[in-house]
């Protein structure tokens, strides 16, 4: 594959290919990406492999971008919008085992509408505790 153009929009990033092809991803995948300035953007390197940032060490393979999930859902999403809300400690406080909190989060295993709706309600009852400091 070989980019002929590459742009930022709406937190995402887009890629031309030679063959007329437009193809996109979340920054919420990358955050060193999605908060550095656009000055730091606007100084990659495109490689056979895909696009580097030197500056702000990050890397974003051309086969990225054909994956079946160019965003984040779910509680993935959750956790990459908060980074301030930690995964572990919202499965201590549940008493969900750490390697299947993280099979939730990286959808290898889908939890129950229940357990999803109180995994919602922990994370509710942390912001409620933290707006009342």
């Amino acid at each position: 594959m070989k980019v002929t153009k590459l742009w930022f929009a709406d937190d995402r990033i887009y890629i031309l290919t030679d063959g007329g092809e437009t193809l996109w991803q979340s920054l919420l995948w990358y955050p060193r990406l999605k908060n550095a300035t656009p000055e730091q953007r606007n100084r990659y390197r495109i490689d056979e492999e895909g696009i580097r940032w030197a500056e702000i060490d990050e890397d974003v393979s051309f086969e990225s971008f054909t994956y079946d999930n160019p965003e984040p859902t779910g509680l993935n999403r959750i956790f990459r919008e908060h980074p301030e809300i930690k995964p572990t400690s919202v499965a201590a406080r549940l008493g969900i085992s750490q390697p299947l909190f993280s099979d939730y989060l990286r959808e290898k295993k889908t939890p129950s509408p229940e357990r999803l709706e109180s995994i919602k309600a922990e994370i509710r009852k942390i912001g409620a505790e933290l707006a009342a400091i």
